[in-house]
């Protein structure tokens, strides 16, 4: 293992060997430091890896619809055949994307998704407007009542309708999940070492170093040194600790914090095959999502009501890591979507932590310490862009490293399959909040 590269990146999720992989191939000797043994076993391994289209910003709808291309054409993407000389395709287990579509309720929450569908309509991303005997027809399962706005279960009105019915959605077509959040890193990984990525395992970063005001490398805990004029900080619900080790909070508008969420797995109603039949379906009147899972399960996960209050927590590695009430009420609560849904004894899913900014924007973004770079933020809602986020860091850091200033000339960045450039400043860890996110999961 080389104790110097051209860049280190901190964090080997879904994100940080993303950008692992596109900085290899453009030429640069990197060095993945994580302090997980795997890739992905940080808080990837606990995304819901939800892939859809809809967002309230333009430019996170455009984000979004390339990134799905990427999924969709993964095993090119990753240029399996580079691998074919050196290993077999047992050797190479690859994640799965499952195309089920993306199912949106309209609501006042989401403002009828009038924005979302003009997002859409602009970047030619498909979709279907359907009205409420649609959904019924599609998804028979389901309680078309409304009970909005979401509520506690100590709330005297919970699983009480408000007397209205929810009058139809939007469908994504292009919408699904990957089958295994964990195993894309993995896979990603391993496409960068095929480019000379190394990776360091087990390994934690206890100080950023610098020399002559500029980024030099990083210390571990273990007292080792790893040098490198550009650092990344892809850490996820660590990128706050990170960022403070770095120094350059002063000039950020957006921060970082670790968001502890909960996510429900529950068997599908009886004689019904969710797997099959079922879809992704975002619904602000409950203000749930959900999406098929293994064996015929129900994934459910909170998109953030004021009823359900936020977890920050301070210390990402000292968390509570069991299931709270928050779990039964997440499933009694898409119990009123589905009246047949049954709410086992046992409780299974997720817990784990999200990397949130402060208005659930990602900061992609380089800092006051020059060679020191943010990917970070992702908030839970960025699976879904990794490829393409990973490519727009590489883009940024040749872009700065070669003397461009960011900040007042921010870089164009091309999304080729879609054929839209967007401005990487929408991203900057210097942005004023942004209004019209939702300021949730939802992004």
């Amino acid at each position: 293992m080389n104790k110097s590269a051209d860049a280190i990146i901190i964090g080997a999720g879904v994100i940080g060997a993303a950008v692992a992989f596109e900085l290899a191939k453009r030429g640069f000797n990197t060095l993945s430091v994580d302090r997980n043994t795997h890739a992905g076993h940080g808080s990837t391994s606990g995304s819901c890896a939800c892939i859809r289209m809809h967002y309230s910003t333009f430019d996170g709808t455009a984000l979004a619809w390339e990134g799905y291309h990427y999924w969709r054409d993964w095993s090119d993407y990753l240029q399996i055949s580079r691998q074919a000389a050196a290993r077999s395709a047992a050797e190479w287990p690859l994640s799965r994307f499952v195309q089920t579509g993306c199912l949106v309720m309209k609501s006042e929450a989401n403002g009828h998704l009038v924005k979302h569908m003009a997002n859409s309509a602009a970047l030619n991303c498909p979709f279907e407007d359907w009205t409420a005997d649609t959904i019924a027809e599609r998804m028979p399962i389901y309680n078309l009542e409304s009970f909005a706005p979401a509520r506690s279960r100590d709330d005297p009105a919970f699983g009480k309708t408000n007397g209205s019915r929810v009058l139809g959605g939007v469908y994504w077509p292009n919408g699904g999940y990957v089958t295994d959040p964990a195993l894309s890193a993995q896979n990603l990984a391993d496409a960068a070492r095929a480019y000379g990525a190394q990776f360091l395992m087990g390994k934690e970063v206890s100080a950023i170093l610098s020399e002559s005001g500029r980024t030099s490398g990083v210390k571990l805990v273990s007292g080792e040194v790893l040098r490198a004029p550009i650092v990344i900080n892809v850490a996820g619900p660590a990128s706050s600790t990170i960022n403070a080790m770095a120094d350059v909070l002063d000039d950020m508008t957006i921060t970082t914090r670790a968001l502890r969420q909960e996510v429900v797995h529950v068997p599908a109603p009886d004689g019904y095959d969710f797997e099959k039949d079922g879809m992704m379906v975002s619904d602000s009147d409950i203000a749930l999502y959900c999406r098929p899972e293994h064996g015929n399960h129900i994934l459910i996960g909170s998109e953030d009501p004021a009823c359900d209050p936020h977890q920050w927590v301070d210390d990402d590695k000292q968390y509570n890591r069991e299931f709270t009430e928050q779990w039964t009420t997440q499933a009694m609560r898409y119990g009123q979507r589905v009246p047949s849904l049954g709410i086992p004894q046992q409780t299974k899913g997720i817990v784990d932590l999200y990397d949130a900014a402060s208005d659930w924007i990602p900061i992609y973004d380089k800092s006051s310490l020059p060679g020191f770079y943010m990917a970070c933020g992702s908030s839970g809602n960025q699976y879904k862009n990794a490829p393409i986020a990973g490519k727009m860091m590489a883009e940024l850091i040749e872009y700065c490293e070669n003397g461009h200033d960011h900040d007042t000339n921010p870089l164009k960045f091309d999304l080729p399959y879609i054929g839209h450039t967007v401005n990487a400043g929408f991203y900057s860890r210097k942005r004023p909040i942004n209004t019209e996110s939702s300021f949730s999961v939802l992004g």
